[in-house]
């Protein structure tokens, strides 16, 4: 009896947990917290670009047509020489299965000789795909022109196409490709971790509430140890011995912090017609008119020609154009003042308005003041 009573009673105890967690995670207003090494990162602790150019052999009559890109042909030419063979002067070379690429690479902080980055291989001709090709061994350089990493490898294409009889068919991209650990690192970049005693954390964005944030939360664990120099950088005391200060650098990571709110932005995308807004965005009182204007224009050809036994005259064909204009007659839609996102995005719809309609009703919106939010075009 006792045992199921007490069964009862956690069986209770759990639903009761239940209930408060989902409460929480709707209620509004409640921020959560992030951790620091989301918010920042440590200065100095950066990667590099690489980049090298190479060939890709091996494909099936897809790459590049050597008559139109005379730099693979160079470039085949002073690798065979390279490799001991020499082809006489004037050498016409007619090769369907090699493609002139450019290799880009990320180099990561502390990455240390011997180990494996992936690299991305582009075609810079005319090829046609590089599905099957290998790329033959590249160095790869940085921007002080020292090469940090040899790349070679197959080259894996998510795409695939196919072509026959003049008609063809494509899916994603062929000319770009990818190998995954195709590159050995040669050469170390020195990283330095702080500057003498003190280790600068950089935030993602500028914002001088979250810098605070992360201030005062250091603070309460290392106390007089962190100060905001700006809006983005917090300088923190470090120990000096590195063992203790990558010790230190990863408690600091770990401590978590609520940002700030966001500035109400919205971007607007004008060659995909994409509009992101985020939560921040609200709207003055104003009210939206918006209607459609087409116009559509019709041309046929008309074939004039001499009537029956006429001695002269020649058949003509002519355009005959017919434009027509129709307009559709706007909706008046009132938003009342602090609308938020979900009332602006419902607002908008209900006046049939498009994707692309929306970009002149934001813009219009920013021009009269009634929209509290940046408005960036991209």
């Amino acid at each position: 009896m006792i045992f199921l009573k007490v069964h009862n009673l956690m069986k209770i105890l759990h639903m009761m947990i239940q209930s408060l967690l989902m409460i929480c995670l709707f209620l509004p207003g409640i921020s959560l917290a992030d951790r620091i090494k989301d918010l920042a990162s440590i200065q100095g602790v950066r990667s590099n670009q690489l980049i090298g150019y190479g060939l890709v052999v091996g494909l099936d009559g897809s790459g590049d047509m050597t008559t139109q890109t005379p730099f693979t042909v160079q470039s085949i030419i002073s690798m065979l020489g390279q490799l001991g063979v020499n082809l006489p002067p004037g050498t016409n070379l007619q090769l369907r299965n090699v493609a002139a690429v450019m290799v880009t690479a990320t180099l990561p902080a502390f990455t240390k000789p011997g180990q494996h980055i992936d690299v991305t291989v582009s075609s810079m001709g005319n090829a046609k795909s590089l599905r099957g090709g290998t790329l033959l061994m590249t160095p790869l350089k940085g921007a002080d022109n020292q090469v940090y990493a040899m790349a070679q490898g197959s080259v894996l294409v998510g795409g695939i196409g196919a072509a026959a009889g003049g008609s063809s068919v494509q899916i994603n991209h062929l000319s770009v490709g990818r190998i995954s650990g195709g590159g050995i690192v040669e050469r170390e970049i020195p990283t330095v971790v702080g500057q003498g005693e003190y280790i600068n954390l950089e935030l993602n964005s500028t914002d001088f509430t979250t810098v605070n944030r992360i201030v005062e939360a250091i603070n309460s664990f290392y106390p007089s140890s962190a100060i905001a120099v700006d809006g983005r950088v917090v300088r923190v005391k470090a120990p000096a011995d590195t063992s203790q200060r990558i010790m230190f650098i990863s408690q600091i990571e770990s401590m978590d912090v609520v940002p700030a709110k966001a500035t109400a932005k919205v971007i607007v995308n004008s060659r995909t017609g994409s509009i992101v807004m985020n939560q921040s965005v609200t709207l003055e009182t104003s009210a939206i008119a918006h209607g459609n204007l087409s116009i559509i224009i019709n041309t046929e050809p008309v074939i004039s020609q001499p009537g029956p036994f006429a001695q002269r005259g020649e058949t003509v064909v002519t355009q005959r154009s017919q434009v027509e204009i129709r307009t559709d007659e706007g909706n008046l839609m009132l938003l009342p003042k602090g609308a938020d996102l979900g009332e602006v995005v419902k607002a908008l719809t209900a006046i049939g308005a498009t994707t692309q309609d929306l970009l002149s009703i934001l813009q219009a919106l920013k021009a009269a003041g009634s929209l509290r939010a940046d408005l960036e075009i991209i």
